[in-house]
């Protein structure tokens, strides 16, 4: 059994899987096995993975007959990996040397199910370390701990599935797959379902992952209706945590989070296109009322005085923005 299995969806990233593969190739082991799913690029992708895969030990190529979204290239890496630990990477970031040796060291010192890490954010020339939200770093904690308060930035926060890394009992019997029904926002749902599902975590003070942003063809600057599926991730995270013992303590982060994702999105509705603006709207106050009305009041008495004013006059059928 390999060591640890690194999933790595790719979709018309020819720009920039150079330097994302060349950084596999750099943090190659023996016992490192490398998942390399092409989702039906259109562009020179599949011809610098094809070239990559050869120079890269133990890497394997999974292509997509026809694009399927990042959730399935993920959950296709999955089922291909092999494994005791598994992380992930998107096809236009990198890893610095020594990262990967790093993350697993970690992982057998701890034995915890899963660890998140720092990661650096890359926009241009500027390099900032974006830091995991947890109380303490190196130590086993329960991850349920790091779901709460709902006012406080927290673990389910900080959604970038690869900065971590996670031990293959996560996902035995089909656990802990990605959404596929979700376009965007599956990485907050699986994040979410992580803290619930798994029994410990820890948090690490590496910062080997970089993370690209500003890039064209990524799923944050899209301004179709793609960018509204926070609204099903979110409305199945609420439909989970009424099937959770523990639901009622984990639903004011939760309505939270999601009245702090519509606001984001209402404030940036000028720059969709405006089918989807409109249709942000109209989904966005059905959403308001289908959350637990106790909680969603209680959101809107302690959150900040514009949004609370945005998401009241949106519920109440008055024009939002």
């Amino acid at each position: 059994m390999p060591r640890l299995s690194v999933v790595v969806p790719l979709h018309n990233v020819g720009a920039f899987a150079e330097s994302t593969l060349r950084s596999l190739a750099v943090n190659a082991r023996p016992d490192f096995e490398f998942l390399l799913v092409d989702d039906c690029s259109t562009d020179s992708t599949p011809r610098t993975v094809d070239r990559w895969a050869e120079r890269i030990p133990r890497a394997r190529v999974i292509r997509h007959e026809r694009n399927m979204g990042i959730a399935q290239a993920r959950n296709s890496g999955i089922d291909a990996a092999n494994g005791e630990f598994l992380t992930f990477l998107d096809g236009d970031d990198w890893y610095g040397p020594g990262h990967l040796a790093a993350l697993v060291s970690a992982m057998e010192e701890l034995g915890c199910d899963f660890a998140r890490t720092d990661h650096v954010r890359v926009t241009g020339t500027e390099r900032v370390i974006r830091r995991p939200p947890a109380p303490v770093r190196g130590l086993v904690m329960d991850p349920r701990d790091g779901i709460a308060p709902a006012d406080t930035e927290t673990m389910v926060d900080y959604p970038f599935v690869w900065a971590g890394i996670y031990h293959r009992r996560l996902f035995e019997d089909g656990a802990m797959r990605f959404a596929t029904e979700l376009r965007t926002a599956e990485d907050r749902l699986w994040i979410w379902r992580l803290h619930l599902r798994a029994r410990t975590y820890a948090s690490l003070g590496l910062h080997g992952v970089f993370y690209r942003r500003g890039v064209a063809t990524s799923l944050t600057r899209i301004r179709d209706s793609r960018q509204l599926d926070f609204i099903p991730a979110y409305d199945m995270l609420l439909r989970d945590l009424r099937k959770d013992p523990e639901g009622e303590r984990f639903l004011p982060k939760a309505v939270r989070t999601y009245c702090a994702m519509i606001a984001f999105h209402l404030g940036k509705a000028k720059e969709y296109e405006p089918s989807t603006a409109r249709r942000l709207r109209r989904e966005a106050r059905a959403a308001l009322h289908r959350m637990p009305e106790q909680v969603l009041e209680e959101t809107l008495r302690t959150i900040d005085s514009t949004r609370s004013r945005l998401l009241g006059r949106l519920r109440d059928g008055r024009r939002a923005a």
